[in-house]
């Protein structure tokens, strides 16, 4: 076990509702960076707007909090500007998959080294109740009183025809198979997408705890079940409803990140580069214009 802590920031009340799932996904993110030996100097919590991204003010690391839906590229230029950071990314299905739905589908092309994880309640929790771009057909809200008529996205089924090569999906209410995944998905060279089912205890009273553990099965309990097989992933990922999995869904151990395709950074990090001179900017612009 790590010689460091990640302890819970003291002087930060915390803003969850008592029985929240983003208590467990807090829990499991301090172990696993624990467990990975990890300092919080060596880390930064990046996030955008909504319950989910209060979780870096929760945590003795670098943190930051961007515009809604606005995070991701935000987590870009950090890892670009040095590479030698732990960037972990907390967004909420609405945050990832409403408002920043653009920055999702591009990140997932670059192929940033970055963890991304997307806390799923299927609802807006922090701006009282209206309907996500997860939640099920019929969900009656504020918003929506007669039920909600769109179909539900599946961020990982999206993620997967982007091309994204790791894919997990795990519940808050498994510490334990979370610590393990988020260690997997810092481990992994790319970005590394992670959703997270948890209930809302406040606001959607149907996908309770009990309703979430009598329908998640792990596919990794599956000797047979082939995590290279993108297709299998696909197949799996977009089954919902009486079933649902969680598991490691995907993952292309080969291949090279964003990050790498850079020719700046072969040199180091940009933060321990010595900044370009005027002389040199100067002859860049002459010369490209």
């Amino acid at each position: 076990m790590s010689k460091h802590t990640f302890q819970t920031c003291s002087t930060n009340e915390t803003g969850w509702c008592p029985g929240c799932g983003d208590f467990g996904i807090l829990a499991a993110v301090k172990d696993a960076l624990e467990s990975l030996e990890l300092a919080p100097h060596q880390v930064m919590m990046m996030a955008g707007i909504g319950q989910a991204a209060k979780l870096p003010q929760y945590i003795s690391a670098n943190g930051y909090c961007g515009l809604h839906g606005r995070a991701l590229p935000a987590a870009t230029g950090a890892k670009l500007a040095n590479e030698e950071m732990t960037i972990l990314l907390n967004s909420g299905d609405g945050d990832m998959y409403g408002e920043g739905g653009g920055h999702f589908l591009h990140t997932m092309r670059r192929d940033i080294d970055v963890t991304l994880m997307v806390h799923n309640n299927q609802i807006y929790g922090l701006t009282q109740g209206q309907a996500s771009p997860t939640s099920d057909i019929g969900l009656k809200t504020k918003l929506q009183p007669r039920g909600v008529i769109s179909r539900p996205l599946s961020g990982p089924a999206l993620a997967l025809t982007l091309g994204c090569r790791f894919v997990a999906r795990s519940f808050s209410g498994d510490m334990k198979h979370l610590s393990g995944l988020i260690q997997q998905g810092i481990q992994h060279r790319g970005l590394s997408y992670i959703e997270i089912l948890q209930p809302c205890v406040s606001m959607n009273k149907i996908n309770t705890f009990k309703w979430y553990k009598d329908r998640i099965y792990n596919v990794n309990e599956d000797p047979n079940y082939d995590t290279s097989d993108r297709i299998t992933a696909l197949s799996t990922a977009l089954n919902w409803g009486d079933q649902i999995p969680m598991g490691l869904l995907y993952h292309e151990k080969s291949g090279d990140a964003f990050d790498d395709r850079i020719p700046q950074l072969k040199a180091g990090p940009l933060v321990k580069q010595p900044p370009i001179s005027h002389t040199t900017m100067n002859s860049l612009f002459e010369k490209h214009m």
